[in-house]
């Protein structure tokens, strides 16, 4: 079996530091990546982490302290003094400094602000400012953008100085005497043009950006389809203020993916992760759904008693109830899902309902017959107990079946009209709200055929 690294790495941190090996635990934190030394200093008292950290500079420990859990990274804060994290926040990364003060009490937060740099200290209060799901909160301002009338001699001059300082240097973001954002280039195209050029001249005009208020999983969406490494975010006057890279964009996508999986399972998303997250906490947002979905199973029994002499006179529709209501459900939940995360990836917008509507009918209607058919054949296999039944069965298959498939890709649309979260149209919502469905549409058949059967 393979062993972990940071497995086999442990015994030597504990020796370097009973040892107090400076040298040694130096180059630990320089020479291994920062997720492994992540790995590892999580296994130690946030005292002894902070005694391992304080070996490199501080620009080495913010890399490191970014990968940290962030229930560690709150441990090591409070027993930490504020100038040491002061620093450490001078030197995170824009994006992640912010995620990190805005995990803080606001207490905590407002007593290390006034430790940090000026300059730092005004770009964290301006990402601040910014709403929580929109493009400014993940943005960072660690990008290179340069005057158009600069010659692409003094441009790669320039980037040579703030490539330490910069996240990414490969889109060099042109901009006119009010930061107004005109064109990119790219580093490639830099290195190939004449030194005397102009970024006007070589400069992309045709730019993909996106504005500084609009939702971040927008940007992740534009990210992903056109395969960019970042996208120039502007403000409302077209200003450049900031931009999106790709490693945020996938924090971004994990993250909904994650929200719409666990609302798909009818839970409510958690926000720290399953064995993080505190039990009473986790019980409280299972339990919340357990409970909505357990009064709209109560209708199922309210229908129940209320078709109780149908049942009565037609006594074999018991044993075809689970089978109608797991159908009506099964359906329902696989056009929700389809629907829901057709949605997720900007696939389907709410005008598109009429488009799912035919579809989903058609849908519907052939899934409706091909069950009903199956109703048919075991109806026929029972002979003498269930010919009578099969009107009953098989039409109520159809309908429902043919309902199913249209409240589960219709909710969803509707959810998102209206604003709303169309992951709120979990599987499990939509089977309970089938099974009360089902259970009315068999009494109903059932009633209609026995009165013309009278």
């Amino acid at each position: 079996m393979a062993l972990d690294v940071s497995t086999l790495l442990l015994p030597d941190l504990r020796e370097m530091l009973q040892e107090k090996d400076r040298e040694g635990l130096r180059e630990f934190c320089e020479a291994l990546h920062p997720a492994t030394v992540a790995d590892l200093l999580r296994t130690l008292p946030p005292e002894e982490a902070w005694l391992v950290l304080s070996h490199t500079s501080p620009q080495r420990q913010a890399e490191i302290f970014q990968y940290l859990p962030e229930a560690y990274q709150h441990e090591m804060i409070n027993v930490a003094p504020r100038e040491r994290l002061a620093a450490i926040i001078e030197a995170m990364d824009p994006d992640d400094r912010v995620d990190l003060l805005k995990s803080l009490d606001e207490e905590l937060m407002e007593a290390i602000l006034p430790l940090v740099a000026r300059a730092e200290r005004e770009d964290i209060r301006r990402l601040l400012q910014y709403p929580e799901n929109s493009v400014g909160a993940v943005m960072t301002t660690d990008y290179v953008a340069l005057p158009e009338d600069m010659t692409v001699g003094a441009a790669l001059e320039q980037i040579r100085l703030l490539a330490p300082d910069r996240e990414t240097i490969y889109y060099i973001y042109v901009v006119d005497k009010h930061r107004h954002l005109v064109g990119v280039a790219t580093l490639r195209q830099l290195i190939l043009a004449r030194p005397q050029a102009t970024l006007a001249d070589i400069m992309t005009k045709d730019l993909i950006k996106v504005r500084v208020h609009e939702d971040k999983e927008k940007a992740a969406h534009i990210l992903a389809r056109y395969d960019l490494l970042a996208l120039p975010v502007v403000d409302g006057e077209g200003r450049l203020v900031g931009i999106v890279t790709h490693d945020d964009v996938m924090d971004v996508l994990v993250e909904a993916a994650t929200e719409d999986v666990h609302r798909l399972g009818g839970i409510e998303p958690l926000e720290e992760s399953y064995l993080e997250s505190p039990m009473l906490t986790v019980a409280w947002k299972r339990g919340t759904w357990l409970a909505i979905l357990f009064a709209a199973e109560l209708g199922t029994r309210h229908v129940l008693e209320w078709g109780e002499p149908i049942f009565q006179q037609l006594f074999l529709l018991y044993a075809f109830l689970p089978l109608i209501m797991s159908s009506g459900g099964n359906s329902g939940s696989q056009s929700a899902t389809l629907i829901t995360r057709a949605l997720a990836l900007g696939q389907l917008s709410p005008r598109d309902w009429w488009r799912v509507l035919w579809r989903e009918s058609a849908m519907g209607t052939l899934l409706g017959v091909m069950l009903g058919a199956l109703a048919v054949l075991e109806a026929l296999i029972e002979a003498d107990h269930a010919l009578r039944l099969v009107p009953v069965v098989a039409s109520t298959l159809a309908v429902v079946v043919l309902c199913g498939t249209l409240i589960g890709s219709l909710l969803p649309l509707v959810l998102r009209a209206f604003g709303m979260d169309p992951g709120i149209a979990s599987s499990p919502f939509v089977a309970s709200i089938m099974d009360v469905i089902s259970t009315l549409v068999l009494v109903s058949v059932a009633h209609v055929v026995l009165v013309l059967s009278g």
